[in-house]
């Protein structure tokens, strides 16, 4: 029997056929385009959203801003939103529709890693260039090769690495570690990371416990309870959003904090909610090296602006899905930029434009970032420790340390779960420097 999923996925490709010859929304020789539409799937409801939102408002102020610019090579250019909070085959059913309906020339797709997993062939299949904005997972370019989907940041292997190296570095002597991540793919999968390097680079470490609440979970009393009495000498979570939001304040409440020392590779994105229930001295990824105080920016007045403007439009500092949704729009903009030129000032083929993405090098707030031939992007990342500041309401970052992009990222053609394994102690002695927060 079918699933509605699979029904979605048949019934496309049946819709397909009734498309116009070839399917494609620039056909070869076409006229300039009257406006290029762009698909973005992010979270718009459900817990979730407290960065898809961010997200699209993101998106809605660097469209304003291209459009005043006199848009992408003399064309304006109209966001579409979709919300991913109805589950995969929504989202499934979104793509289609954006595609044989909507006429879109560019999707960005999406927060969710099992999205981004339906939607990928469906790039392929439907031969319109797909921007992987914000999902962790590795897997997409590691199991599989795509010609129309590109990833514009990292995957989940170097931002849970990056913690891990930080955590070895800052705290070498741990002996004892648990772990409460959301109970579905990416919290298995990010588990699964961390503990193979850390059974590669640290062996013999205690895990006390694996703990997995449902995604989507309020009451975290059952697995706090749990790990004070263990009291291993750390936690791990790579929760995120809502989830990880409720589990920092209930854990505050109860003074685990106090007990262990928690490594929270996504937490950035909840400083700014969660505000002092956070303490200081506990490990704090940015999920590439995201921060609106980062030490170090490769142009220090481009990562102001896009800070101020955000503040000032929203009344709060852009966070990592912010920088991600500006990363996909910066490659957007830099690769069809690079297929029109191609083409000598003519409007690319979907194929041709898809082309312009393999190789790409493209600016972000903070640095710059490049699509390898594989699909994947590399951005470097950003780890440090929670601090408390008079100068704001949350917690901000010290001690931080920046990991490029290639010491960390999984080589191409091979698979993180073995890679990982190849690692050596040496890696901790050669970080970079840390840099405190000024």
């Amino acid at each position: 029997m079918l699933t509605r999923r699979e029904a979605l996925v048949g019934a496309g490709a049946a819709g397909a056929s009734l498309m116009l010859p070839g399917g494609s929304a620039w056909a070869q020789g076409a006229a300039k385009p009257a406006e290029l539409k762009v698909g973005i799937a992010t979270y718009l409801s459900g817990p979730a959203s407290v960065f898809g939102v961010p997200g699209r408002q993101t998106a809605e102020m660097l469209f304003d801003e291209i459009n005043a610019a006199g848009g992408i090579a003399g064309i304006k250019v109209r966001p579409i939103f979709v919300d991913e909070g109805p589950g995969v085959d929504h989202v499934v059913g979104e793509y289609r529709r954006l595609v044989q309906s909507e006429g879109v020339h560019l999707i960005f797709a999406a927060i969710s890693s099992a999205d981004c997993i339906a939607c990928a062939p469906l790039a392929d299949e439907l031969k319109r260039p797909t921007l992987l904005w914000d999902c962790g997972t590795q897997r997409i370019f590691e199991d599989n090769r795509y010609n129309y989907a590109f990833r514009t940041q990292a995957n989940a292997t170097p931002e849970i690495l990056a913690a891990l190296l930080y955590l070895l570095k800052a705290k070498p002597d741990f002996k004892s570690i648990a772990v409460i991540n959301q109970d579905y793919a990416w919290g298995r999968d990010s588990w699964d990371i961390f503990r193979t390097a850390m059974n590669t680079l640290k062996p013999g470490v205690k895990v006390s416990a694996e703990l997995f609440p449902r995604f989507g979970a309020t009451d975290f009393s059952t697995e706090i309870t749990r790990v004070l009495a263990l009291r291993p000498d750390v936690v791990l979570s790579t929760s995120w959003g809502g989830d990880l939001d409720a589990l920092i304040r209930q854990a505050s409440d109860r003074k685990l904090f106090e007990r262990s020392t928690f490594v929270m590779p996504l937490a950035e994105s909840s400083l700014q909610r969660v505000g002092k229930a956070l303490p200081a001295g506990h490990i704090v990824g940015a999920r590439g090296d995201h921060w609106f105080l980062h030490p170090s920016p490769a142009d220090p007045e481009r990562l102001k602006r896009f800070s101020d403007n955000y503040r000032a439009k929203y009344n709060a500092w852009p966070i990592y899905p912010c920088f991600h949704m500006a990363q996909a729009v910066s490659a957007m903009k830099v690769g069809i930029e690079k297929a029109v030129a191609a083409k000598g000032g003519g409007w690319p083929t979907d194929a041709e434009l898809a082309a312009a993405f393999k190789g790409l090098e493209f600016p972000s707030p903070t640095a710059s970032v490049r699509i390898r031939e594989d699909g994947q992007g590399l951005e470097n990342q950003l780890i440090g420790t929670t601090l408390h500041t008079d100068k704001y309401p949350f917690p901000v970052l010290t001690d931080m340390i920046v990991f490029p992009a290639e010491s960390v990222t999984t080589p191409v053609g091979q698979k993180s779960a073995d890679w990982l394994k190849t690692l050596t102690p040496e890696m901790v002695a050669k970080l970079p420097q840390a840099q405190a927060f000024k």
